[in-house]
């Protein structure tokens, strides 16, 4: 919602918003102070009786008709409160917590009702014009919420997959036995009966168990990636199932860039618009965050913000584009620039050409852009 608004005309409600009570801050046109009320947590068809109530009251003491205008955090909630007050005629902003002007002292009185009014002061600033003083966020649709599960559901099966074979890894090392990662789950299977520790013996009964569940645990999270990787592989083929498909099937022609990379790109970052590259790099975290102040100088790397999911994926594929795009311009500049340099050096520069192999697939996705000396996948 970008309109400036007459805040003389606006009732300004915002809501903290917590597991057990919804605290619910009301500040009418002209006033100073907001009441503060405390409603049961869920309760929408609560809410928007109070607040019906309260706009009512307000518009027969000023003798005006008025406009109210609702936010809260986005956070641990998601946006089903959002779409739930949006289909019944409120508007809504949903704002960045981390992006509120907080005061710098070290230990400021903070509770859920200071938080509440606050925020609508916050509000009665942003709807005035002053954006600098929180950002907003956008409300997905319940299918674009959705879509981000592939993803973020198959990078925690991996990191779980992992940390099963560290551990059998780890279990069998307490007995001088040392395996190779690739495969472990199938090849403990056959040989565990008969393993023998660095001492000649059997391995003892319990850790034998231990591992036979480990490797049981493996074998689930296995299937559970099959079967992940299958769903995505037959929601990407339809609008109906997947939002913004063609942009997964125009990104994977891409060399270097696979399915399962076009597919997190496209639901964690390339399903919204942008209005410019510095927008899409501060989105993603891969902006810089500059340190200057009177005789110090310095760069304090990138700020992190946004996805991480997106952010690593993108690293990844930096790496895959090196090997898949070597002709390409973004090689060619980083070989130049970071290819003499330390190992630490690459790294850094491997983060510097995925800002750039970002915006470049942003501008191909949207645009039809192709990347200077990139290659498309054979048909």
């Amino acid at each position: 919602m970008s309109a400036i608004y007459n805040v003389q005309d606006v009732c300004c409600v915002s809501l903290e918003l917590s597991k057990s009570t919804w605290v619910c801050a009301f500040q009418a046109p002209g006033e100073d102070k907001a009441s503060v009320h405390n409603l049961p947590a869920r309760d929408i068809a609560g809410l928007e009786k109070v607040l019906r109530r309260l706009l009512h009251a307000t518009e027969v003491r000023l003798a005006r008709p008025l406009q109210m205008v609702v936010c809260h955090e986005a956070g641990y909630d998601g946006f089903w409160i959002s779409r739930s007050l949006v289909a019944r005629d409120f508007n809504v902003i949903v704002f960045d917590p981390a992006s509120f002007l907080r005061p710098r002292r070290g230990r400021v009185a903070k509770t859920d009702r200071l938080d509440a009014t606050g925020m609508c002061r916050t509000l009665r600033c942003w709807l005035g014009g002053d954006r600098s003083v929180a950002s907003s966020v956008r409300i997905q649709s319940v299918e674009e919420e959705d879509a981000k599960r592939i993803g973020r559901e198959r990078k925690y099966l991996i990191q779980q997959r992992s940390r099963v074979v560290s551990r059998i890894k780890g279990l069998l090392a307490l007995h001088g036995i040392y395996v190779d990662v690739k495969g472990i789950g199938k090849r403990l299977t056959s040989v565990l009966t008969s393993l023998k520790t660095a001492e000649g013996v059997e391995l003892p009964k319990f850790i034998r168990r231990d591992i036979e569940r480990m490797v049981q645990h493996w074998k689930l999270l296995a299937e559970q990636i099959a079967t992940v990787d299958k769903e995505r592989a037959e929601a990407i083929r339809s609008e109906a199932t997947f939002p913004h498909a063609d942009k997964v099937s125009r990104l994977s022609k891409m060399g270097g860039v696979g399915e399962i990379s076009a597919t997190v790109l496209v639901a964690e970052v390339y399903h919204r618009k942008f209005g410019s590259r510095r927008h899409l790099a501060s989105f993603i975290g891969l902006a810089p965050s500059p340190y200057s102040s009177g005789e110090t100088s310095r760069d304090r790397g990138i700020n992190k913000a946004g996805t991480k999911l997106a952010r690593c994926t993108l690293v990844e594929l930096a790496w895959f584009w090196l090997r898949y795009q070597p002709q390409s311009e973004l090689s060619q500049w980083w070989h130049q620039r970071f290819g003499k340099a330390g190992m630490r050096g690459r790294k850094v520069g491997i983060v510097a050409l995925a800002r750039k192999i970002a915006i470049a697939l942003w501008r191909y996705v949207e645009f039809g852009v192709i990347p200077a000396g990139a290659t498309l996948k054979a048909e």
